[in-house]
């Protein structure tokens, strides 16, 4: 099922998705670092590029470490990862140790840039928060100047059919909120219905302006 836009975008967009069923084929390092060049030039504050990558290969003695810091439901499907990746961030400048208000936001965009990149190259990424947050930072050693952001788990497609009966039913496109939902013209709006009704008649006048001039 192709996902229908509300606007003309690249297909990039719409055809990047979340699936957990994987192969457990194993990727290569130029594959996993293919990824983390896309990341690299995601833009930050100052160019500070506050992200880091911590990765683990499936089959090496790195692996149960990250493995273990999951959640059951997530070990599920994660055992046919190619790769788990734990995503951090700096949360002061390097320039002058600073605070650093966009380290999330930026290190976000460096994820996007990552899961696009592995979209286009045909493989898995899906990011989890379903791992011990605390466990990981002490097992991996972070130091307390970096924020644990997220887990990703990278590999290669699989088919639906080996996952759970229950993880089956889970394993679909999903949809988003419509714009109009998230947003606002001019300030926060607090009742996203009024506001659909307002900004659905506003787009069309404004089209309709736009095809008749």
């Amino acid at each position: 099922m192709e996902r229908k836009t509300q606007f003309k975008i690249s297909k990039v967009f719409p055809r990047r998705w979340s699936p957990r069923a994987m192969s457990g084929e194993s990727i290569s390092k130029e594959q996993l670092f293919a990824l983390f060049e896309a990341a690299r030039w995601a833009p930050s504050a100052f160019n500070n590029q506050p992200w880091r990558f911590i990765y683990a290969m499936n089959g090496t003695k790195e692996w149960n470490l990250f493995f273990n810091l999951l959640i059951d439901f997530n070990k599920m499907w994660a055992k046919n990862a190619s790769n788990l990746i734990l995503v951090i961030s700096k949360k002061s400048f390097e320039l002058n140790n600073k605070p650093n208000p966009t380290h999330s936001f930026e290190t976000g965009a460096a994820w996007m840039s990552l899961a696009l990149q592995g979209s286009m190259d045909g493989l898995v990424t899906h990011t989890i928060s379903g791992f011990d947050y605390e466990k990981a930072r002490t097992d991996l050693k972070i130091p307390d100047d970096y924020n644990i952001e997220a887990m990703v788990v990278i590999g290669k497609e699989g088919k639906k059919e080996d996952l759970s009966e229950d993880l089956q039913k889970m394993e679909v496109q999903s949809d988003r909120k419509n714009i109009e939902e998230f947003v606002f013209e001019g300030g926060f709006n607090e009742n996203p219905w009024m506001y659909r009704m307002y900004w659905k008649n506003n787009i069309q006048i404004n089209e309709r302006t736009n095809k008749e001039g």
